[in-house]
């Protein structure tokens, strides 16, 4: 069991003196006992020394002085002999009043603190059988100054009269509360809330409120009516006497328990109730026998068993006896309040007989944690963590934690999985401690399994070759690998007995013999790796915390001034706190993550294969060696690709898909990897800084299927647009001109790359092509032609001059790319002749004069919007294209002969748009007038539209300014607008000018169209600098009046407008 407390008598009363302890007080360094007989004993406590430190060695003996004397526990003071006339039953003091309370025949008295004189008797408290008080520290409400209120509760048959202190002083008031039935205890639940146990039950007083409210528990406790009495039918054992039902009624104990709670008990029933007195709906206490007296000592309950003669410590949450302490005929327990002494926190308490007292001494926390984890009573070592402070132990945290993770171990070998890993994940625990505990098929050469294998075998071979005693024998074997842990083990370096018991908590469950360890396999493995999943996705996803997907640190980790509690949250992560350094950090969260996720994979692997592609398509660490294996050996060479992918190892992948993509459909091993399909998806997801990887695999899928390896470098996609465009040209251009013209048609048309080389290159591709003539047949170097013809007539950024070089003019299928290029160039004329003269087609050339017509237009900006120009208007300008196309064919160079038929064509379409004397002087003579009479009605019909357009708009504008007068004259007729001349403007002393803000005063005036007054004077000036400014002669004058002339300016177009 465990050592919470030793026993040690500080008071005993000699044989000779016949007197009987009946009450004790212990307060400060002063303990008072009262004795049968009415006397009062003061004794002086003497701060004892600190056996409990030395409970691991003889340290404590060996620092003693060998000459010191034995110091005692208690000296006694002095002795009131007269205190009282009878037995001194119970004792208690209010020390803001410097009063001690004492209850004595019946009646309780008052005596001074220091000399014990009585100062009065309270005659009410005849009869009493019981008191309680309590101090506690209350703020007014109207002031909120704090002070010091004490209350005194006394007994007095089924009456209950309260008396209280303010700061020192009594108040003339005392409360009197009369019950159902007879009072038997009283504990103070809160310093205004009172339990009071009753003969047949429990009732909850609010002093302030005087409010009553009944407790309902089970059997003896009290509860409503026809409830049963509990284990034993409402008959305590107390009740039970040898011949029958004739014993004493057992007494009602309470005590509070600390946070709010209090524990009633009552023969051998308990309830755990609040300060509400509402029950927390908690099991009973197993007690065998009714204990004569409860209490609590931080953080433990305690009972006193009378007729067993002994002391039950248990732990109040889990209700487990932990301690029982021998105490021959103790009677009563002693445990001062907080508001008198922290004695009992975690310092002891008192507990007397009739002869004795004895101080109950704590041991160190530590020391009691320690011993309940050496005898495996983990629960109870982690519900003791819970309720102690941290300030009472030694890194509180770590040791909860530890403790939890050996009991995650235990449940794991009790082959309880899904607890254990919740445990595990609840703590953090370090993966490595946990992936340890399953065999080599998931944790690879970890495994604690694979060790004690090895060790068996060891042993074996040892046996069977009768191998020398300087050899190592199995036990040694375990204890370096007990010790190898141990040294990996979660420690703290600042205290070395906290990192022996760490270490060896760590390593007990790991260092023990071989036959001890469960082996895993079948369904138990399934089921431990069907756990083990979440416990290492969880912990995968702290890992990210701390861990970017390359390796370093992130920001916060990284940083000069590291966050604390992050930096300790992440070494929570592994086995061995990392040294302080941030690279140490980062190289032992890298080699854990890299742990976890290939121990992620092996589980996926051994459980649920599918689930290993979706792993790799993560940011993972995965040991890329054990991974190929695996998915080799299962043969899972999609996700093998995935992985590769995931790791960056791209050519690795590259190879393996060329390998198993130039195989059948039909193969059975990577079907799904036959064919240039998943070569060509796989290029097209690697960015552009690995373009000679790229090209480099590249060349198979554009040699198998060039429209689906095109799909590399014509996809939609950013890492296809991002490509080096020279070197993807430079690659296509020694694979194929196609290739090559089908790039650039993309990158030109589709990405609107702006390149000249580009387009310079795209017009060699195109001519080359004219040039050689290599097509399948008629239909595909038509549509060559087009797109070069396209292209040559579209595109502004390849060179003419160039492209001219490369168009011979004696290739008839080079005529018209010619022309277009010339065109370019700005020779028209040269252009026309191609398609005057060589082509020979009229309708070509007159589209050509089109489009350079519709260019110039187009560029032409000085002309005015709307106004139609005549031949007639422009004789001075330059010859028209459609002059030049006209001269071609009425005055064409020898030896060709006029074309009159396309002449008059270009004459009825378009001699409006020439200029008149230039294009009759090419008239030839001979022609009849009759074959210029559509040239001539064109003209005339051109020249009557520009008057009729010129009529049209002369009227428009009479009837807008008819309009616009007919407003200012008359008034636009809208409510509030212009009133024209009807209207009226009302001028005061008041009114300004809207300009300058000067007062009109006798001054001119004028009202505009949008009704502001203006002066005239502002006007004049206003004008005069307008024409100063446009004649040049502005000076520092003109210059102030500025800012008015541009005020003024602004209201008037705000007016007309």
């Amino acid at each position: 069991m465990l050592s919470a407390f030793i026993a040690r008598p500080i008071v005993e009363l000699k044989s000779r003196d016949k007197s009987k302890i009946e009450s004790i007080l212990a307060y400060g360094d002063r303990l008072l006992v009262g004795l049968s007989h009415g006397s009062l004993r003061v004794y002086r406590i003497n701060e004892p020394i600190d056996e409990t430190q030395a409970h691991d060695g003889q340290a404590a003996e060996d620092q003693k002085p060998l000459s010191s004397p034995k110091q005692n526990a208690v000296d006694l003071m002095r002795e009131e002999e007269r205190f009282s006339k009878y037995k001194v039953e119970r004792l208690a003091i209010v020390k803001e009043a410097n009063l001690l309370v004492s209850l004595s025949n019946g009646l309780v008295s008052t005596h001074d603190l220091h000399t014990y004189e009585l100062q009065e008797t309270l005659l009410k408290t005849k009869g009493a059988t019981d008191f309680a008080v309590t101090s506690n520290i209350v703020k007014d409400p109207s002031t909120a100054v704090p002070s010091i209120v004490s209350r005194l509760a006394v007994a007095v048959k089924r009456r209950l009269i309260l008396w209280s202190w303010h700061d020192s002083e009594l108040s003339a008031e005392t409360a009197e509360h009369t019950l159902v039935t007879g009072i038997k205890t009283l504990t103070w639940a809160t310093g205004t809330k009172l339990i009071v146990g009753l003969t047949s039950s429990y009732v909850l007083v609010d002093v302030e409120t005087s409010t009553v409210t009944d407790i309902i528990g089970p059997g003896s406790i009290g509860g409503a009516p026809g409830q049963d009495g509990g284990r034993f039918g409402g008959v305590g054992v107390s009740t039970i006497s040898y011949m029958g039902l004739g014993g004493a009624a057992p007494k009602p104990l309470a005590t509070q328990l600390g946070e709010g709670k209090l524990l009633l008990a009552k023969d051998i029933n308990t309830l755990f109730i609040d300060v509400q007195g509402q029950s927390l709906g908690r099991r009973q206490i197993p007690w065998a026998v009714a204990p004569e007296a409860i209490g609590y000592s931080y953080p433990y309950l305690l009972a006193l068993q009378e007729t067993r003669g002994t002391l039950e410590v248990r732990n109040p949450e889990t209700l487990t006896l932990l301690q029982t302490i021998a105490l021959p005929n103790a009677s009563q327990l002693h445990i001062s309040q907080p508001n008198i002494s922290l004695a009992h926190a975690g310092k002891g308490f008192l507990v007397l007989s009739e002869r004795c007292i004895w101080r109950m001494a704590a041991l160190d926390y530590d020391s009691q944690i320690d011993t309940l984890v050496d005898r495996s009573r983990l629960d109870e070592a982690i519900s003791l963590l819970g309720m102690l402070e941290d300030a009472l132990l030694k890194d509180k945290e770590g040791r909860l934690r530890e403790i939890k993770m050996l009991k995650a171990q235990t449940l794991f070998d009790l082959r309880r999985y899904r607890e254990s890993l919740d445990i595990f994940t609840e703590v953090s625990a370090p993966p490595e401690r946990v992936i340890r505990l399953f065999p080599p098929i998931i944790a690879g050469h970890l495994s604690a399994h694979s060790d004690d294998l090895q060790d068996a075998q060891e042993t074996k071979d040892s046996h069977a070759d009768h191998v020398s005693p300087d050899s190592g024998s199995p036990l040694q074997s375990q204890e370096e690998t007990g010790s190898r842990d141990a040294a990996l083990s979660h420690t703290s370096t600042d205290d070395s007995k906290a990192e022996k018991i760490h270490t060896s908590n760590s390593s007990s469950d790991r260092a023990r013999p071989s036959h001890e360890v469960p082996t895993l396999e079948g369904k138990d493995l399934k089921a431990a790796t069907a756990e083990l999943r979440p416990f290492l996705v969880s912990a995968r996803t702290r890992m990210q915390k701390y861990l970017n997907p390359d390796g370093t640190l992130r920001d916060s980790q990284a940083s000069k001034v590291p966050d604390i509690s992050n930096v300790q949250e992440a070494q929570e992560l592994l086995l061995a706190h990392a040294p302080g350094s941030a690279e140490d950090r980062r190289q032992q969260l890298a080699e854990t993550a890299r742990l976890v996720d290939t121990t992620l994979f092996r589980a996926y692997m051994y459980a649920s294969p599918s689930l290993a592609g979706p792993l790799f398509r993560l940011d993972n660490f995965c040991d890329p060696n054990v991974v190929k294996e695996k998915l080799i050996e299962t043969g899972r060479y999609n996700d093998l690709v995935d992985f590769y992918y995931g790791k960056k190892l791209h050519e690795q992948a590259l190879e393996l898909l060329l390998k198993f993509g130039k195989k059948e459909q039909g193969d059975e091993i990577a079907s799904q990897l036959a064919g240039p399909q998943r070569t060509v998806t796989y290029l097209q997801s690697l960015p552009a800084e690995l373009i000679d990887l790229i090209l480099r695999f590249a060349d198979w899928p554009l040699h198998v299927d060039p429209d689906l390896g095109m799909e590399i470098f014509l996809a939609d996609s950013e890492n296809a647009e991002s490509l080096p465009r020279q070197k993807v040209l430079n690659f296509l251009s020694s694979k194929s001109k196609a290739l090559a013209e089908r790039y650039l048609k993309h990158v030109i048309e589709e990405l609107n790359d702006m390149t000249p080389s580009f387009h310079q290159k795209l017009v060699e591709i195109y001519v080359q092509g004219l040039k050689e003539d290599a097509f399948a047949d008629e239909t595909a170097r038509s549509t060559w032609e087009d797109h070069t013809l396209s292209f040559l007539r579209s595109s502004r950024n390849y060179q003419p001059y160039k492209a001219l070089q490369m168009l011979p003019g004696d290739n008839p299928r080079l005529y018209e790319a010619r022309a277009l290029v010339l065109n370019k160039m700005g020779q028209h004329r040269q252009a026309l002749e191609i398609y005057v003269f060589k082509v020979q087609n009229p309708d070509k050339a007159e589209d050509y004069c089109n489009q350079v017509q519709l260019a110039e237009n187009s560029s032409s900006a000085s002309a005015v919007s709307g106004k139609r120009s005549l031949a007639t208007d422009i004789e001075n300008k330059t010859t028209s294209i459609y002059h030049n196309l006209l001269s071609l064919y009425l005055s064409p160079p020898p030896p060709h002969k006029p074309q009159w038929g396309p002449a008059l064509q270009i004459l009825a379409k378009h001699g409006a748009r020439m200029p008149a004397s230039s294009t009759l002087e090419l008239i030839p003579e001979v022609l009849p007038i009759k074959e210029l009479e559509s040239y001539f009605c064109g003209r005339i019909r051109s020249a009557n539209t520009m008057v009729n357009e010129s009529r049209v708009t002369c009227a428009l504008r009479s009837s807008l300014v008819f309009s616009e007068e007919s407003k200012l004259r008359l008034g636009d007729g809208v409510p509030g607008g212009n009133g024209g001349r009807n209207r009226h403007v009302l001028v005061t002393e008041d009114r300004v000018c809207g300009v300058c803000y000067k007062r009109f005063g006798g001054s001119a005036i004028k009202a505009l169209p949008n009704a502001l007054r203006v002066l005239q004077q502002v006007i004049l000036e206003a004008m005069a600098l307008g024409r100063m400014e446009a004649a040049g002669r502005c000076n520092d004058d003109v210059a102030l009046i500025r800012p008015v002339y541009i005020r003024f300016i602004r209201i008037i177009d705000d007016g007309i407008l």
